[in-house]
């Protein structure tokens, strides 16, 4: 064996709440769990300003503060947690390899991949610059809808999941406009017609977001464009919501485990396992659907339960 190689009884790849909370159980359970953060230490959650939705917590806490903890909690326990990204995996034989960095090749009993998911943004720089300020933009209405009771925002989306955040939103703020790029929605026929019916979402057809406005710290408004008349226009609004699609963290692994058609990880219903034995899924990797801290957290719960089992199984 080459002096690079290492042995790992398990390897957690991700460090969102998926990630340590099945660090925190692994390392509990003596598994010496080794975790590698990633190209985003902590997650989306760290792009977040303010979590009110996670238990224990009655007066809120940050995004980062919560992962800080979180970290702290996983290496109390022992938990090795590393810098560095896994960059390939060969899952193909009885040895699960993964190589860190395209350098560190580890050989890994078990593997809890916590890899996450990332939502797709216009891309646009004023957007970007109030999504980093935490000042208005955010592609969680179910997270941060909350911050604008009472208030008026714009959300761009076509699809199921752009509606059910519009109608979640529009019980929470006083006019919701909703953007639709083309001309025509995405969404299935019950959620265009739910959007539709509900009289303080406005909706726009083959409209184009042109800027996000504000003062350099908060939103204030959007600009749009109308592209069937051209028409550029201002839109007054305090939040600006992107409904657009996830994209699962889930490239290096498509040789080897069996990915839904968008990417997303597919395991055996109400357990964490993949299609490859000793290969577990945790968090967004693998939820379309929930897309929650919390609901990250309990399947990192169950990827850790899953692991020890299978290792109890080898024995």
């Amino acid at each position: 064996m080459s002096a690079t190689i290492e042995k790992i009884k398990c390897l957690i790849i991700g460090s969102g709440p998926a990630g340590y909370t099945a660090a925190i159980y692994a390392a509990r359970a003596n598994m010496n769990p080794v975790l590698y953060q990633g190209m985003q230490p902590g997650g989306q959650l760290t792009t977040t300003n303010e979590v009110e939705n996670w238990p224990g917590n009655p007066e809120g806490i940050t995004g980062p503060e919560m992962m800080v903890g979180l970290q702290a909690q996983a290496q109390r326990f022992g938990t090795d947690v590393r810098d560095g990204w896994a960059t390939r995996v060969d899952f193909s034989g009885d040895i699960h390899k993964v190589w860190i960095n395209d350098t560190i090749e580890l050989h890994c009993e078990t593997v809890i991949i916590s890899t996450g998911a990332s939502a797709k943004y216009l891309g646009m720089p004023s957007e970007q610059h109030y999504l980093k300020m935490g000042g208005g933009v955010s592609a969680c209405a179910v997270c941060d809808g909350f911050f604008y009771r009472n208030q008026e925002v714009v959300i761009v989306g076509a699809g199921d999941s752009a509606c059910e955040e519009a109608h979640y939103l529009s019980k929470l703020c006083k006019k919701v406009t909703m953007l639709v790029r083309s001309e025509k929605f995405r969404a299935s026929k019950i959620m265009e017609e739910r959007v539709r019916k509900t009289e303080n979402i406005t909706i726009l057809m083959n409209h184009d977001t042109v800027e996000v406005l504000g003062d350099e710290q908060v939103v204030t408004g959007v600009k749009a464009l109308n592209k069937t008349t051209n028409e550029v226009f201002d839109i007054p609004a305090t939040g600006f919501f992107v409904a657009i699609g996830h994209k699962p963290n889930t490239d290096i692994f498509k040789d080897f485990i069996t990915l839904d058609e968008t990417g997303y990880i597919i395991n055996t219903p109400g357990t964490s396992k993949t299609n490859v034995e000793g290969v577990f899924v945790a968090g967004d990797a693998a939820d379309h659907v929930y897309r929650q801290a919390i609901t990250a957290a309990g399947t990192g719960c169950m990827a850790a339960l899953d692991a020890e089992r299978y290792l109890a199984s080898k024995e």
